[in-house]
C-alpha cells in the first residue's frame, strides 16, 4: 500500500507487544494510522511502542494501553482510550489469544480448557461489544479477528484452541451480518505456522516442524509481516 492511506484512522491492535500484533501495529502505524496497542505487560508494550516509532518514524503515532481481553472494563477503557488517541476509532486487530496444555481431552484440565475459552473466545467476544458503538459513531470500519488453521483442521492434543479458534470464526460470521448495515466490516484470518517468539519451541528438526513445512505449498513458515500484510488490506478501505 502507499504510505499514509490509512492516515485519519485509529486503529486498537490487542496483544500488540509482541510476533503477530507486534507486527501489525508496525505496518499500521508506517501507513499513517494512529495504532493502540495493548497487553496484559507493561514493560513488553513499552518496549514495543518504543521500537514501532523508532522504524516506522511514527513518533505520536503509537501507544500502549494495559489491558487484560478478559475483564469487560479493561476493554472498555481501551477501546476509549484507542479513539481518543485516533480521533475515532476505524479498526480493531483483536489479536490477543493463545492455546494452553497439550493432552488429549480425557486428560484436559476444565481450570485449563476453561481459561483458552475465556482467552479467545470471551476476549473477542468483549472487543466487538465495545468497540462498535465508535465504529459506528466513525461512520464504520473494520474488525480483524484472529483465527488459525488449527480452527478447521483437526490439530491433535491442543484441547481447547481449535475449538476456540473455531468460535471465533463462528462470532465474527455472524457480526457480519448482525452490523453489516452499520459499515462495519468483520473479518477472521487462519496464519498456519508463524515464526513467533512463542513458535520458537517447536524444534526446527521435529517431525512436528516438518508436517507443517511438508503440508505447505510454498514449503516454507510464514513471518508475523506475512499476516500484517493481510491484516492491513483489511483494515483499509481497499478490502471493503
Amino acid at each position: 500500500m502507499v504510505g499514509d492511506d490509512l492516515s485519519g484512522y485509529g486503529v486498537l491492535v490487542t496483544g500488540g507487544g509482541t510476533g503477530i500484533g507486534k507486527a501489525c501495529a508496525t505496518s499500521l502505524v508506517r501507513n499513517g494510522a494512529s495504532v493502540t496497542i495493548c497487553g496484559r505487560t507493561e514493560g513488553r508494550l513499552q518496549q514495543a511502542q518504543e521500537e514501532i516509532a523508532k522504524v516506522t518514524g511514527g513518533e505520536g503515532k503509537i501507544q500502549y494501553w494495559l489491558c487484560d481481553v478478559t475483564e469487560e472494563v479493561q476493554v472498555e477503557e481501551a477501546m476509549a482510550a484507542a479513539s481518543r488517541f485516533g480521533s475515532g476509532l476505524k479498526g480493531v486487530v483483536a489479536n490477543a489469544g493463545g492455546g494452553g496444555a497439550l493432552a488429549p481431552y480425557h486428560l484436559q484440565s476444565l481450570e485449563e480448557f476453561t481459561r483458552v475459552l475465556h482467552l479467545n473466545v470471551l476476549g473477542t467476544m468483549l472487543c466487538i461489544k465495545h468497540s462498535v458503538p465508535y465504529l459506528k459513531e466513525s461512520g464504520g470500519g473494520s474488525f480483524v479477528g484472529m483465527s488459525s488453521i488449527a480452527g478447521h483442521l483437526t490439530h491433535l492434543w491442543f484441547g481447547a484452541y481449535p475449538a476456540a479458534k473455531a468460535g471465533i470464526e463462528a462470532m465474527i460470521r455472524n457480526a457480519a451480518d448482525e452490523f453489516g448495515q452499520a459499515s462495519i466490516r468483520f473479518n477472521a484470518v487462519r496464519p498456519g505456522f508463524i515464526a513467533t517468539e512463542i513458535m520458537q519451541g517447536v524444534p526446527r528438526d521435529s517431525k512436528t516442524f516438518k508436517s507443517y513445512i511438508d503440508n505447505t505449498p510454498l514449503g516454507d513458515i510464514g513471518t508475523p509481516e506475512d499476516v500484517a500484510s493481510l491484516v492491513e488490506f483489511l483494515i483499509s478501505s481497499d478490502s471493503r
